[in-house]
């Protein structure tokens, strides 16, 4: 009976150690984190400007948001980014971490160069991109013109072409799937590899059938990661369209941002609150598809 009253003793010591590390972080989040959003969901109900006292209107600011040809056409970019991020940006990235999970000739090289692009800054990267693309002075304009003297596309200031200079800003830039996969990849257990080979499965076989259901965890990952960056991209459209032309390249921060400068705080959080339930809901249904709560091996 004294052995047990002891564990019990040491069993509630080490929560409270517990405990007692978790509660700082617990009141940063409660502060910093849920206490804002809480505020940011209650106030997309008012008229606020941001510095007077919240006016209560009901679901007015949302049923203007819906009503909004910029807002509408925001939601039908982000929907085409998520779609070019699920598919090119991370099927990009688990392709490179499979390419050097088999280490061939040359890939610690390839892993550095892959990698560079990926420590500059997004607005560095925005303003890169904007004179590469600059109709008069930049580098894609001036090589074609070496073939083909009248060349002229304002590809910054023309539909298409501005969505998809500034969808080339992050495309191919996916070193964070890279990593997580390849993670996933080395945790896989040696024995099912030599397995597979004394077997006789091919590579292919090998890639799909043991390799690819494994690595479903870190795919869903970096779907979460590289569609919920979509939905709060804003630097590299600023510095590139601004969301022009017209609403061709326009998102949510870019027209919440417009909105709190013009003194609609209250507007602004109403489309704050939605980018909020699409995250969630992309969190979701990722972790549905990918039975990411359930363990790979």
């Amino acid at each position: 009976m004294d052995r047990l009253d002891t564990n019990r003793k040491r069993i509630k010591t080490q929560y409270l150690w517990i405990y007692g590390f978790i509660f700082p972080g617990a009141v940063v989040f409660f502060m910093f984190y849920f206490w804002p959003i809480l505020q940011v969901f209650f106030t997309s109900f008012t008229k606020w400007s941001g510095t007077n006292t919240p006016e209560y209107i009901g679901f007015d600011n949302y049923i203007r948001l819906f009503k909004s040809g910029a807002f509408v056409a925001s939601l039908q970019n982000l929907l085409w980014w998520t779609v070019i991020a699920v598919v090119i940006h991370v099927g990009f990235g688990t392709l490179v971490a499979f390419v050097l999970f088999r280490k061939p000739r040359g890939w610690k090289f390839t892993r550095l160069v892959f990698m560079i692009p990926n420590v500059i800054s997004i607005a560095a990267w925005a303003i890169i991109f904007r004179f590469f693309f600059d109709d008069k002075m930049g580098f894609v304009n001036k090589f074609v013109r070496l073939f083909n003297g009248d060349f002229e596309v304002a590809w910054l200031a023309k539909t298409p072409y501005s969505f998809w200079v500034v969808t080339a800003t992050w495309l191919f830039f996916a070193v964070v799937v890279t990593l997580i996969v390849q993670g996933d990849l080395m945790a896989i257990p040696v024995d099912l590899h030599e397995a597979a080979r004394i077997d006789g499965a091919s590579v292919m076989q090998t890639i799909l059938r043991i390799d690819l259901p494994l690595c479903r965890i870190g795919i869903g990952t970096g779907i979460i990661c590289s569609a919920t960056s979509r939905i709060a991209m804003y630097e590299s459209i600023v510095l590139t369209t601004g969301g022009g032309p017209g609403n061709s390249t326009m998102n949510l921060p870019v027209l919440m941002v417009r909105k709190i400068l013009d003194g609609e705080a209250g507007y602004a959080n109403a489309m704050a609150t939605i980018m909020i339930v699409i995250g969630l809901v992309t969190l979701l249904v990722v972790n549905k598809a990918f039975r990411m709560n359930n363990s790979a091996l």
